[in-house]
């Protein structure tokens, strides 16, 4: 029985990678009897079925240190937040949307601003400002010039990784900056699983020169705040922890109460006004949720 990690499943066929071969894998009924299904990342014990035709069976999944749920995948550690200096302009409350689902599934969190070639008016010293301060790695990119691409390298090393941020930004460029030609890359994988080409897509792996591991769709696809209960989305500001334990209230929520250390910290600016604001825009838009729920 040998170990590996699933780097695509499509109509119920699980292609392992093991010892550099890609094996075509089929799982367990029993794993269907306990309601579990096999995702994308996780690492698994497998049995050799036919070594020639490289077949095998799912005999086991290890515990997962994370699952994302989109998009589904297991084990990832770690979120590159791309957002674009300009062209487009970056959002920043969806920047902080996709903070607070990083942190929510626990993963470690870059954030990237790309196409700095167009940043004219020096507007990446005013987002690394409010970002860098709080504890985030900060990057300064452009995958058309090369700016940054060492550095994006080195946080995608002996990781798995999903790239996150809206559409036009770069993330495919800065992907091939770093690991030319990287889509070709799943070749093996794609010559095994013909039948599925014409399926929905879905999430699959794909292995970088430096030992890194990304996810090849692109990260939080649907960005609802759902799974965010209210009292929880504080924990996710994390320059508020500190703050909140000086809170007169435990269950501080960090808008009117009195004492609130956290509010005292906006109004000396040892927390970014805009920040805080996104916390309040983001609050409001759960709280509407749950309400929208409970008319249903």
């Amino acid at each position: 029985m040998d170990y590996g990690i699933i780097f695509k499943g499509i109509g119920g066929f699980y292609y392992v990678k093991f010892n550099d071969s890609i094996y075509e894998c089929k799982a367990r009924g029993k794993f269907k009897n306990q309601k579990i299904t096999p995702l994308v990342g996780d690492y698994v014990r497998i049995s050799i079925q036919d070594e020639d035709k490289k077949l095998g069976m799912i005999e086991e999944i290890l515990e997962r240190k994370t699952e994302l749920l989109r998009p589904t995948v297991a084990n990832v550690n770690q979120a590159i937040i791309v957002f674009s200096i300009k062209n487009p302009l970056p959002n920043i409350i969806l920047l902080d949307k996709m903070l607070v689902l990083a942190e929510q599934s626990g993963l470690d969190i870059v954030i990237c601003f790309n196409k700095a070639d167009l940043d004219v008016d020096f507007d990446y010293e005013k987002y690394e400002a409010i970002y860098h301060r709080i504890g985030y790695p900060v990057l300064k990119t452009c995958a058309l010039e090369g700016e940054g691409i060492d550095a994006l390298s080195v946080y995608l090393q002996d990781k798995i990784t999903v790239f996150s941020g809206p559409s036009g930004v770069g993330k495919s460029s800065l992907l091939n900056a770093v690991h030319e030609g990287f889509t070709l890359q799943t070749g093996e994988i794609s010559e095994k699983i013909k039948r599925g080409k014409h399926t929905t897509r879905h999430s699959e792996l794909m292995e970088l020169k430096n030992g890194g591991i990304v996810v090849d769709t692109p990260g939080f696809t649907s960005l609802s705040m759902h799974e965010v209960a209210p009292e929880d989305l504080k924990e996710y500001f994390i320059e508020f922890r500190m703050q909140g334990e000086s809170c007169r209230f435990d269950n501080c929520m960090h808008l009117n109460e009195p004492g609130c250390a956290v509010k005292e910290a906006v109004e000396r600016h040892d927390i970014s006004k805009d920040r805080y604001e996104a916390y309040l825009y983001i609050l409001n838009e759960i709280n509407e949720l749950k309400r929208r729920q409970k008319k249903w």
